[in-house]
C-alpha cells in the first residue's frame, strides 16, 4: 500500500484545520468556564467581578491566560502605541472581550473584530455576563486574516 504524500499546499490546509480544531476546543473550554462563573455568581454584578471570577476559573482549569494585555498598533508602518487592552488573552490565541450589559450590539462585535485585526489573532469571544443563560450572550467573532 502506498503512503500518500502531502504537497506544501495540502500540509498548510492540514495545519490550518488542526489550528481551528484547537481553537474550537479552547473556546468550548472557555465557554464552560463562563457558564460556571455565572452559575456561581448569577447576573447583575459589575464586569470587574465577572473578570476576577473568570480568571480564577481559568486558573482552576489550568488554562494559561493574561489579563488586560496591552496590544500595540501601527499605521502605515508607524507605531501608534497601545491601541487597546485585551480583557483576556487565553493560550496566546483566543481574545476575550467581557461585558455586563443588557444587550450586546453590532458595535461590540465590530469592536472585537477590530481588536482581532490589530492583534493579528483569528478568534475572539464576546461574553456578556448579563445575559441569562450566559451561553446565549456569547458571540464568536472570527478574523479571516
Amino acid at each position: 500500500m502506498e503512503t500518500p504524500f502531502l504537497n506544501a499546499k495540502d500540509a498548510e490546509v492540514s495545519q490550518s484545520a488542526q489550528k481551528r480544531e484547537i481553537e474550537n476546543d479552547l473556546s468550548h473550554e472557555v465557554i464552560g468556564a463562563a457558564v460556571e462563573v455565572q452559575r456561581v455568581l448569577g447576573t447583575g454584578l459589575l464586569e470587574s467581578a465577572y473578570a476576577a471570577a473568570l480568571a480564577a476559573e481559568l486558573r482552576e482549569r489550568g488554562l494559561p491566560f493574561e489579563r488586560e494585555v496591552p496590544v500595540p498598533a501601527s499605521y502605515k508602518g508607524q507605531m501608534l502605541g497601545v491601541a487597546f487592552r485585551a480583557d483576556f488573552l487565553v493560550q496566546g490565541s483566543l481574545l476575550l472581550e467581557l461585558k455586563a450589559v443588557e444587550q450586546t450590539t453590532d458595535l461590540h462585535r465590530a469592536q472585537l473584530l477590530s481588536y482581532l485585526r490589530v492583534s493579528g489573532l483569528r478568534l475572539g469571544l464576546l461574553i456578556n455576563f448579563h445575559a441569562f443563560p450566559v451561553a446565549r450572550g456569547i458571540k464568536r467573532v472570527v478574523n479571516q486574516l
